[in-house]
């Protein structure tokens, strides 16, 4: 993480490198040290960092012809509402002109905004307003998903709601039609998360306007096969699943039926990706954020399991996916192993490995247990 900080311009002379899913991570991991050695360094650190991303990555590029804060919004009000307009994702090349031809593997390197980035960007909001007790943190989450809700959602011709899996800078077109398998149920326990966040302190208009949203990501999600074959898909499931037990236990949401859907579906998308070779290949054909992703959300579960102990109707689904934790173990080690961080897999993507082999073995901060 220190490296981490250093090479991105969070501390130390570099420019301001900001990357928005990264940067969650990187937040939750500083909450997590600060509460773990009560050194308020963390805490300063985890501050700076959520403004370097609001004032990078809330605003234009240096490269765009557009000028200012995302939404039009003026400096003054940008401070006030960060997020009211989303955040870019911050990827190396501008995004794509409305007139230039959609590239698909060009396409992963273009900015825009992503929905299942600013999913992350909510939680690492709503943890913030958790260790500070400062409520602009949580209001910022919640303008953010209700910004994220309507921007990339939309009524097809059938009549049904759906969502676009990426967007424009200024969410006013989509760059990516397609609709992400998990994209909604990351919505649903964002708008859980946030109105559990704001819960006492603003209107019941706006704690109404989430509740509409999370109906909506509700009814996108249950029409959706959730399970999946690939390791990061898997850990975004576990990492909903543990942060939706902490909603039910602890502040009590009535969700306990879309726990254990994300119970059962971790646990069939488990068992399939348990019998694929991915995890005895050698470093130069993997890549570890994906991997880093199962291990996260299964160390989350790990950590909240203590809170289902005495429900009958969710201690059995979890210790049915619990049964593949020793996967969690495998990815650590083998990513701890500084020959395998050698290989140009980690290297070009140095900054999302670190963060994230950094929640991997410190995981108490990004689940908040």
């Amino acid at each position: 993480m220190a490296e981490f900080l250093e090479a991105t311009g969070v501390t130390g002379p570099a420019s301001s490198r900001r990357y928005l899913w990264t940067d969650a991570y990187a937040v939750c991991n500083l909450l997590g040290f600060h509460r773990r050695t009560e050194d308020p360094s963390y805490l300063a650190l985890a501050r700076r960092l959520v403004d370097e991303v609001h004032r990078v990555l809330g605003g234009h590029r240096d490269d765009d012809s557009a000028r200012g804060r995302l939404g039009g919004l003026t400096e003054a009000e940008a401070l006030r509402r960060p997020t009211a307009a989303g955040l870019r994702i911050g990827k190396p090349l501008p995004e794509r002109t409305p007139h230039e031809r959609h590239d698909a593997r060009r396409e992963w390197e273009r900015d825009g905004q992503y929905f299942h980035y600013l999913t992350k960007w909510v939680h690492a909001l709503v943890r913030m307003r958790e260790e500070t007790g400062e409520a602009r943190y949580g209001e910022w989450a919640a303008e953010l998903i209700l910004a994220a809700h309507r921007g990339f959602t939309y009524v097809d011709r059938s009549g049904e709601k759906r969502m676009f899996w990426k967007m424009s800078i200024d969410l006013s077109r989509p760059l990516v039609t397609s609709m992400g398998a998990h994209d909604p149920q990351d919505g649903l326990v964002a708008c859980l998360e946030a109105r559990t966040s704001v819960v006492d302190q603003v209107s019941e208009s706006r704690l109404g306007e989430l509740d509409a949203a999370a109906a909506d990501f509700r009814g996108m999600g249950d029409r959706l096969d959730w399970a999946t074959e690939d390791p990061l898909g898997i850990g975004g499931l576990l990492d909903d699943a543990a942060r939706l037990t902490r909603l039910v236990f602890r502040h009590g949401v009535k969700r306990r039926d879309l726990l254990r859907r994300f119970l059962s579906e971790s646990e069939r998308s488990l068992f399939t990706f348990s019998r694929m070779p991915l995890l005895a290949r050698p470093a130069s054909e993997r890549l570890a954020f994906r991997e880093l992703g199962l291990s996260i959300g299964m160390h989350g579960l790990e950590l909240v399991r203590n809170f289902a102990a005495d429900d009958r109707a969710l201690d059995e689904p979890f210790r049915r996916v619990l049964r593949y934790a020793p996967l969690a173990v495998r990815i650590d080690e083998f990513w701890s192993d500084e020959s395998n961080r050698r290989n140009e897999t980690w290297t070009d993507q140095a900054d999302i490995n670190d963060v994230m082999l950094a929640t991997a073995l410190a995981p108490a901060g990004h689940f908040g247990s």
